[in-house]
């Protein structure tokens, strides 16, 4: 079991290519946060760059076209621990597709969990406990097909209760809207199991679309989902959830994920696409120039209507 250390309350503001270089290497155990949106892009399209191998993922969601694919299209994760690929309206992911069933680019293991059962894993970790208790399981066939869910007698009522194992990433990357410089991290809207994962993991690489005061933070203490001693990084990425939407700031982009849909039919189209995007460009900036300022800012202008549109309800 790793042992979590707390982080000093210091300026941990750096650049996404130095948090990738100084946190993430070959073999890392990665977990991504957010759930649907506050995808870490970004951070995705970083690692994917530095050509980091042989990884091993762990997440609750799945969500297609965005972060775990990419890497996977790749060839760069050897382990998938997961509950669901979820595709929502931009349909089936050809890339998680292509190498669960015939190993293309790179085969992978993929180790099954439910929701609940993956969030119950982050949550034992962040306790210290090496296994959690889940009921529900016994529900589904999930333990059937992994070995690492042990079925045992409940000792104090003798029923039978499933037990999934704690997951201790080496490094967790989460994007929220609203980061401190020490580390104070806010998210707006859901979480997910993303307050469990930063205290589960032995490093956190914070991407956020605002770096704001201390002070700041300090007026709306409950919205600090992730407190500073759990970070290492602080990276200021603006959009860097894009594909994907983040509540408040801006909407998911539909007809972008409509084309990347398309492209990533074929491993030839993936391959076509990722040389464009993710090696054609040196950084996320570049990547937002080239998907267009004004394109991103309507987004902006979108999420910002539907917001209001909510309060006028």
């Amino acid at each position: 079991m790793q042992k979590k250390l707390s982080k000093a309350p210091v300026n941990k503001v750096m650049s996404l290519k130095q948090a990738v270089s100084a946190l993430v290497s070959d073999g890392s155990y990665l977990g991504f946060g957010g759930i649907g949106d506050r995808t870490p892009t970004a951070a995705v399209h970083e690692v994917a760059r530095q050509g980091k191998k042989h990884l091993r993922l762990v997440s609750d969601t799945s969500v297609s076209f965005v972060h775990d694919s990419i890497l996977i299209g790749l060839g760069l994760v050897d382990k998938f621990e997961i509950a669901y690929n979820w595709g929502g309206i931009w349909g089936s992911d050809g890339v998680f597709r292509r190498a669960l069933e015939k190993g293309i680019p790179h085969p992978i293991e993929i180790e099954e969990y439910s929701n609940l059962s993956m969030g119950m894993r982050f949550l034992a970790a962040s306790m210290g406990l090496s296994f959690m208790p889940v009921k529900s399981l016994l529900g589904s066939d999930i333990p059937v097909y992994n070995k690492n869910i042990k079925i045992i007698e409940d000792p104090y009522t003798g029923e039978p209760v499933a037990l999934v194992p704690a997951a201790h990433p080496d490094v967790a990357i989460i994007h929220v809207q609203r980061c401190d410089q020490i580390g104070n991290a806010q998210i707006l809207g859901h979480i997910g199991d993303d307050d469990s994962l930063a205290r589960a993991a032995e490093h956190v690489i914070i991407t956020t679309e605002e770096i704001v005061p201390s002070e700041e933070i300090c007026r709306f203490p409950n919205l600090t989902t992730i407190p500073y001693y759990c970070v290492d990084a602080v990276v200021h990425v603006p959009f860097g959830s894009h594909g994907r939407g983040c509540s408040y700031y801006y909407a998911m982009d539909v007809p972008y994920g409509n084309q990347v849909g398309n492209a990533w039919a074929t491993q030839d189209g993936f391959d076509r696409w990722a040389e464009e995007w993710i090696y054609g460009v040196d950084d996320w900036d570049g990547y937002c120039r080239k998907i267009g300022w004004e394109r991103l800012m309507r987004l902006a202008r979108a999420e910002q209507r539907y917001q209001k549109f909510g309060e006028v309800r």
